[in-house]
């Protein structure tokens, strides 16, 4: 039975009392690069679907006021790792585990279960894969290290909670901890992968370095084929799913196209203090965000948008929303009530679709009539257990 949230009038009242900011993309469907191209997919998809413990994660139907339907994909429960970055981390360590280890003549199409049966240790072992994180990414890059057995060194900033940083070293990895925000520790681990030959597996993209972001992208790509095939054939009309860098966004985008066409229309949500993307399609160019990023959505605290990720958004996102921190324990609460599990980032295209329903001009805007078919990508459970207990008890 669907799950019921607050209707219409009270996303009104939402909206009214937490204003949003609506940014449509001038840019919507015009051509591009291929960004993530489908035998790249392919190959990820049959080693990730081959891992033990893989099982396609829950959609959950929701009724909401105003609409034919909304259906959320959770991702609280992937691999045990509570976040959908499980399937692009741990799958780029294991890609450029397999690649090293046949540059150096070690083993040729060395593949996750070859890894993981630790015949090929005596090199794994030798190799340090390292990471920038506001958490989850860092988990999955942490659990792929162990489980292929490479080294593994995870850098995060200072706001990064302890219970955050606790999850990544449950995995074995050396925790590093850098000043500044997100996008500061990005850069001191391609620093310190500079300076002693290790390998960085980022879920960000910049100049001259951009194929372990192609991997982790292709990951994320399961999540959408999932959810659109959960969907048994009905193709939605538009899909809400978090920003951050963007990499999750892209992904989804390059999914729903091979799928559905061009039919559905994808919005992003990200928080108003760190919507790098929504002034990037403002823009009409790439844009960064400095400063602190403060918001509670710690896995969307990033202000520079992935390279890849931005050559695909910049003509497939139909739109962005950035939204304020104060709805996040709300939404929380609102899908806890329905059983659903959702951490502070996994409810920003809730937010979104809330605010939009309550706002007659934004329901114009990005076309939600009583009609639409809404998929919701809801990317994270309680990946910080301290935090969620708090927000959902207020």
């Amino acid at each position: 039975m669907p799950g019921r949230l607050p209707a219409r009038a009270g996303h009104a009242k939402l909206a009214r009392m937490h204003p949003f900011r609506l940014v449509l993309n001038r840019h919507h469907g015009t051509p591009g690069i291929i960004v993530l191209p489908e035998g790249g997919y392919r190959r990820a998809r049959r080693e990730i679907t081959s891992w033990p413990g893989y099982t396609p994660t829950p959609l959950h139907a929701l009724a909401m006021e105003g609409l034919a339907s909304v259906h959320f994909k959770d991702e609280s429960g992937r691999f045990g790792l509570g976040s959908f970055k499980a399937l692009g981390g741990a799958y780029a360590v294991c890609k450029l585990l397999g690649a090293e280890l046949a540059r150096r003549g070690t083993a040729n199409n060395a593949d996750g279960a070859a890894l993981e049966s630790g015949q090929y240790a005596h090199a794994t072992e030798q190799i340090t894969v390292t990471c920038a994180t506001d958490g989850n990414h860092g988990r999955s890059v942490a659990w792929g290290a162990q489980r292929f057995g490479a080294r593994c060194v995870i850098f995060v900033h200072e706001n990064v909670s302890q219970g955050r940083r606790d999850a990544i070293a449950r995995y074995g990895a050396e925790i590093r901890v850098v000043p500044g925000n997100y996008d500061d520790s990005v850069r001191a681990a391609q620093h310190a992968a500079d300076e002693n030959g290790w390998f960085v597996i980022s879920d960000t993209s910049y100049p001259g370095y951009t194929e372990p972001p192609r991997d982790v992208m292709q990951g994320y790509r399961l999540m959408a084929e999932e959810a659109i095939t959960q969907m048994g054939g009905v193709i939605p009309t538009h899909v809400f799913v978090p920003g951050g860098v963007g990499g999750v966004a892209a992904a989804v985008a390059v999914q729903l196209r091979a799928m559905c066409g061009t039919a559905p229309r994808l919005i992003i949500a990200e928080p108003d203090q760190a919507a790098c993307l929504t002034d990037s399609l403002e823009a009409g160019e790439l844009r960064v965000v400095t400063g602190a990023l403060d918001t509670i959505m710690a896995g969307l605290a990033c202000g520079e948008p992935s390279l890849l990720a931005w050559q695909e958004l910049e003509r497939s996102a139909y739109a962005a929303m950035a939204v304020p921190d104060e709805l996040v324990g709300p939404a929380m609460r609102a899908l806890k009530a329905e059983g659903i599990e959702a951490g502070e980032s996994a409810v920003a295209g809730l937010i979104a679709l809330q605010g939009a329903l309550g706002n007659p001009s934004a329901c114009e805007a990005l076309g939600l009539t009583p009609e639409s078919r809404v998929l919701i990508f809801g990317t994270e459970g309680a990946t910080d257990p301290e935090l969620y207990e708090k927000l959902t008890t207020e």
